[in-house]
């Protein structure tokens, strides 16, 4: 991939008007090795990441809820000298598995594009785009969620392709 995109609103768009062929792309990369696909992704994100300034873009703390263990809820709250019902009253909701989360957007702990918290910052930002992981394949619908959102999983994903000689016609045919 020669040329990065790092522009906001480009990603954005590109993401709407890329969906479909995001879509195949997934359905492309479920026939793939899994290990291959692992190895590659690792170093594109390797790659790639090594160009992106997270701090200059932050979008990941401006557009998602994180997850947050037990553990990690008790950390913060006592961080911020508060009771941990009050700090879950606060600023936790629990999804329909029973997760908890940081339920505002931006998160409230984002402050000039930095996270006021990273010594106990929560495992699920720590691992964000999640892209070092094992079983990329699995985890698709994730990827294509976070290509909308974050500059290093968009130009993954496109690089990706790229590698593949991914074509979005030939694959229509396929099917």
């Amino acid at each position: 991939m020669n040329h990065l995109i790092t522009d906001l609103n480009k990603i954005k768009q590109l993401g709407k008007q890329n969906e479909e062929e995001n879509f195949d792309f997934r359905a492309f990369l479920k026939g793939q090795d899994s290990d291959e696909i692992d190895q590659r992704v690792h170093r594109l994100y390797k790659e790639i990441s090594a160009q992106i300034d997270c701090s200059k873009c932050a979008n990941c703390c401006k557009m998602q809820t994180p997850g947050l263990s037990k553990k990690e809820a008790e950390q913060i709250s006592r961080y911020m000298n508060m009771d941990i019902d009050d700090f879950k009253d606060q600023y936790v909701e629990t999804d329909w598995s029973g997760q908890m989360m940081l339920k505002d957007q931006p998160c409230v702990f984002l402050k000039d594009n930095a996270c006021s918290i990273s010594h106990i910052m929560p495992e699920d930002c720590r691992s964000y785009p999640y892209l070092h992981k094992d079983d990329f394949i699995s985890r698709l619908f994730g990827v294509i969620d976070n290509y909308s959102v974050c500059p290093i999983v968009f130009n993954v994903y496109e690089a990706l392709k790229e590698e593949l000689d991914f074509d979005p016609e030939d694959f229509d045919d396929f099917f």
